[in-house]
């Protein structure tokens, strides 16, 4: 899933819940769905965050203390 895909399906989740309108076996499935998908949005966005990184240590476009 790309990370577009993910932020669009944690937006439904987010919705569902805070809708309050179903089961909390099913409202505890979709929170655990929800976590799993943060957790690899935030892995994706560090691995996007490295690449910009190398692009621009390739370019010379760096700061000096190698942060973005």
């Amino acid at each position: 899933m790309s990370f577009e895909e993910s932020m669009k399906r944690l937006d439904e989740i987010v919705e569902m819940l805070s809708k309050n309108e179903m089961p909390l076996d099913e409202s505890i499935r979709l929170f655990d769905e929800g976590l799993a998908l943060v957790r690899d949005c935030d892995t994706k966005l560090k691995d996007f965050e490295t690449q910009i990184a190398e692009i621009m240590r390739r370019n010379g476009e760096q700061d000096g203390n190698g942060s973005l």
